[in-house]
């Protein structure tokens, strides 16, 4: 049944449902796959979308596909929590891309997952399952262990709670397990994956903390297995965390703590 349909449907509401039908790895679609995934009458979707192109929200390409336009991603780069966040990161995963020619990628907690917020990729680097934007587990991904390692008691039972799933044979789902890891986390800042979520990727990953404590971000490195040692990568990855953590106010001596 078309959810345009719904009692107190409004126009709003259409609109950003049409938006956040793009997403990483959809980021063009027809007008078919819009009324597809929207389940809105074509009719509505065609109105909708040629207010959006025509306000810029949406761009048309000589295809008929649309894509988000430039006036809409330049809105998203206002957002507090990342943008911020990136322009005081990248200068240190830019060192840390120089230095190790691999994935340097920059994530924040969203819900129940990690969504990543910047990355840098080396032309030669091992493909992964998401790019900027996507969103990763936090039970197997480096950045998302050390999320969910300080997002709070209630955080850590729902997931542990939760299903949990295998991406590949080396993917941790034992809750027992987990809380191990979790508590190792925690004590360390640091979490190291050995091919949890993608086959032959490793990450190492460490915390970013505000001034006042709080775990805002995570900062890792992906790496093909193997083809480093993990503790030669784990203090420049640790040192680029405390460098953007001391530039968002934390200093030495501010005890780190739980959202």
């Amino acid at each position: 049944m078309p959810r345009t349909n719904e009692p107190g449907r409004t126009v709003v509401s259409r609109l950003l449902e049409l938006l956040f039908a793009f997403q990483p790895g959809q980021s063009s679609l027809s007008l078919a796959e819009l009324v597809r995934k929207t389940g809105m009458p074509h009719a509505t979707v065609r109105r909708l979308v040629v207010e959006l192109t025509g306000a810029g929200a949406l761009e048309r390409g000589e295809d008929g596909r649309y894509t988000v336009g430039l006036r809409l991603w330049q809105l998203g780069t206002l957002a507090p929590r990342t943008e911020p966040l990136r322009a005081l990161a990248l200068p240190f995963m830019e060192d840390l891309y120089a230095a190790l020619q691999q994935h340097v990628q920059l994530a924040i907690l969203e819900g129940r997952e990690a969504v990543i917020v910047e990355r840098l990729s080396a032309p030669n680097a091992m493909d992964l399952v998401s790019q900027v934007a996507g969103r990763l587990p936090l039970h197997c991904s480096g950045v998302g262990k050390v999320l969910l390692s300080h997002g709070g008691p209630d955080l850590i039972e729902e997931v542990l709670r939760g299903a949990l799933p295998r991406y590949t044979a080396r993917t941790v789902v034992d809750p027992a397990e987990l809380r191990k890891q979790i508590a190792d986390c925690r004590r360390t800042g640091t979490a190291v994956i050995r091919g949890e979520l993608t086959d032959g990727a490793d990450s190492v990953a460490t915390r970013i903390v505000n001034g006042e404590g709080v775990v805002v971000a995570a900062l890792s490195v992906v790496v093909r297995s193997d083809s480093v040692k993990h503790q030669a990568v784990l203090p420049s990855v640790v040192a680029s965390g405390l460098g953007i953590s001391r530039l968002l106010g934390w200093r030495p001596g501010v005890k780190v703590r739980e959202r």
